[in-house]
Order: C-alpha cells, then structure tokens, then sequence
C-alpha cells in the first residue's frame, strides 16, 4: 500500500519541481528586461513627446499640402457644406456634373494651398507642451498627443489661419464654380419655398482644412506608438518603448 502512495507523490514532485523551473525561468527573464530597460528622465519625456507631434506635424503638412492630398484622399476630401446637398443634388439632376466636380476640387486645392502653410503654426504650438502634458500623453490613448494639440491650439490656429484659407480660395477661385450652382439652385426656391443657400464658404473650408490635417496628424502617432520602424531616432524608440 505504501508502495503505491509513492509513485503518485514523486510523480507530483517531478511536476511541481519542473513547474518552479520554469516560473523561475520566466521570473528572471522578467526582472532581467526590467533591470536593463533604459530609465526615462522628465526631460526625455518632453523632448520624445515634441519630437513625435513635431513630426507628426510636418509630415501631415507635407502630404496634406501636396497636389491630391485632400482631393484623391477619402478620408479628407472636401465635399459640399452639409447644408448646401441640396445645391448638389439639384445640380446633379440639372445635369451640372462638371460644375459639381469643379466647385468640390477648387474647394480641396484650397485646403491644399493652405495645408502646405500651415507647418510652422503647428510645429510653434507643440513647443509649447509642458513635461506634465507629455508624461500624461505617453501613457495615455492612441491619439492622446493628437487630441492635446487640438484641443489646446485648435482656436488659435483657426484665428491664424483664416486668412490664409481666404486667400487659398481667392487664388483657385472657388466662388468662381459656387457663384453659378447657388444661384441656378436659389431661383427654385420661389417655386419650392425652400431658404436660399450661401454657406460661409471661407469658414466651411478653414475648418475642413483643419480637421483633415489633425486626421493626419493621429496617423502619424499611432505609427509611432504601434510601428517601431517609425520611431526614426534613438530618443523616439526609446520613450515610446515605455508605454
């Protein structure tokens, strides 16, 4: 009988034994990788922090800024203002398509004319960044920094960049293509009892302009935060290594 209560509890033994190596095995490599992953001072933060949002910044500003960048791009591309479908749709049925598809792409060289200008505002904000502000992004969402920089600068760069998109929209003629659609479409209104449509075309295409470079902007971050073949600098892999 006690022969047979043997086997059994060497037979735990063994397995218990073998558990506790490889526990340990996995313990030490856990306290090796603590004990060699670089310690980040306040200062690294902040400067890993601007760097990622300042690069994030200028690449947005280059692809946005490039000829198609909003007009071949479905995720930025400048249609009608919401409240102004009707105008296109009544154009589209009136048989007006190159006129459509003339007023949607001087809209989107606008915001492209004025993307390109933008990178100093953008890159100017981002210094401003405190080493709290940092500390809170690196450990916080994957558009954490993109959501900081919009909601600390978004009303500020709307002011600075106003003008520029009034002057985008001058230079490629955008009331040009508007002008005859409005007016083709608000002489129905007489008949239909519809309100005549006149968007702020300057505001529209400012704030338009705005909303696709921060899209851009959280893509440049998440490549950052998830590829590391982004992370072009020795500082850069190092900060984003501690998320």
């Amino acid at each position: 009988m006690k022969r047979l209560l043997v086997l059994p509890l060497l037979l735990v033994s063994l397995v218990s034994c073998s558990q506790f190596h490889i526990f340990k095995k996995h313990a030490e490599e856990y306290v090796s990788k603590e004990s060699t992953t670089p310690s980040l001072s306040q200062d690294e933060v902040g400067k890993g922090l601007k760097e990622a949002l300042a690069k994030g910044c200028q690449s947005a500003v280059s692809n946005g800024g490039a000829m198609d960048g909003y007009y071949k791009n479905p995720d930025l591309f400048i249609s009608f203002p919401e409240e102004a479908m009707k105008v296109r749709e009544y154009a589209l049925k009136a048989g007006m398509k190159n006129q459509v598809n003339d007023f949607e792409k001087s809209m989107n060289r606008a915001a492209e004319k004025s993307a390109s200008t933008a990178k100093d505002i953008l890159v100017s904000a981002v210094l401003e960044m405190t080493i709290q502000d940092a500390w809170s992004i690196l450990k916080g969402g994957e558009n954490a920094a993109t959501n900081y920089l919009k909601r600390k600068t978004y009303s500020s760069l709307y002011d600075q960049f106003l003008p520029i998109s009034k002057s985008s929209i001058k230079d490629v003629e955008v009331t040009k293509y508007w002008n005859p659609l409005a007016s083709t479409y608000n002489k129905t209104t007489f008949l239909t009892g519809e309100k005549k449509i006149n968007p702020d075309l300057d505001k529209y295409i400012t704030e338009k302009t705005l909303e696709g470079l921060f899209v851009l902007i959280s893509k440049e971050e998440n490549l950052i935060r998830k590829d590391p073949l982004s992370r072009t600098t020795d500082l850069l892999k190092k900060v984003f290594a501690q998320q």
